[in-house]
């Protein structure tokens, strides 16, 4: 599948796949789609507490990345596991603005640990972060009540619906702890009535630039 770096209109960059007309972010800012969906409306929940965080779609490490720098600033302790079936090339990766955009230069390292360090082992990014990547299909997740906290960052319903199947979100449900949360940048009714069928309480909220609407689901217990 050919693939294309892309400038967003935030002035980062994403990888753009021409066959499928899809993006790893949104067109209109890869970094202002994940502070808003991931930190603002999930991160920002757990302030003053270690968290375990589920990354599904670790895919170029943004999401990744700012929450290190997030938890860095605040002295949070964080267990992030990114999962992710196809992993992006690190040399690709690499290629992406995102420490420049950020304005982390004194994190350039760190950006790069995280892609060129080896698939399912634990990997110490600071005293305070460790981030796990795990090369493995959604549907082969069985984590049970492992999560405080998960970014749903899956390819759009629009190319692969089965990412956003009852089955998958079952999985997800499993895999956090109650009154864990699930945050994603979609808004399909068929995607909120997954959620619900498997015991979500879905909340709509405003969403990213160039975006309407985005959902977050808590479970409930």
């Amino acid at each position: 599948m050919k693939r294309e770096i892309i400038q967003t209109l935030d002035g980062s960059t994403t990888i753009h796949l021409e066959e499928w007309d899809e993006c790893y972010h949104s067109k209109h800012g890869a970094i202002q789609e994940a502070k808003h969906v991931f930190i603002q409306n999930g991160f920002s929940l757990f302030e003053d507490k270690p968290i375990s965080i589920l990354e599904i779609g670790f895919g170029t490490g943004l999401n990744a990345f700012i929450t290190f720098l997030e938890s860095n600033e605040k002295k949070q302790s964080i267990n992030y596991v990114g999962v992710e079936a196809y992993p992006v090339a690190a040399n690709e990766v690499l290629m992406m603005n995102y420490v420049a955009e950020l304005g982390a230069d004194n994190y350039k390292e760190v950006f790069k640990k995280m892609h060129e360090s080896n698939w399912d082992e634990i990997i110490e990014l600071s005293d305070a972060f460790t981030l796990t990547k795990r090369k493995q299909f959604f549907q082969e997740i069985d984590d049970v009540e492992t999560f405080d906290l998960i970014y749903f960052d899956a390819f759009g319903y629009r190319v692969q619906p089965e990412l956003w199947s009852t089955e998958i979100f079952k999985r997800m449900y499993d895999s956090l702890k109650p009154n864990g949360v699930l945050v994603t940048y979609a808004a399909r009714g068929v995607v909120k009535r997954s959620m619900i069928e498997v015991g979500f309480t879905v909340e709509k909220l405003a969403g990213p630039p160039g975006k309407r609407e985005m959902f977050r689901a808590r479970k409930v217990m």
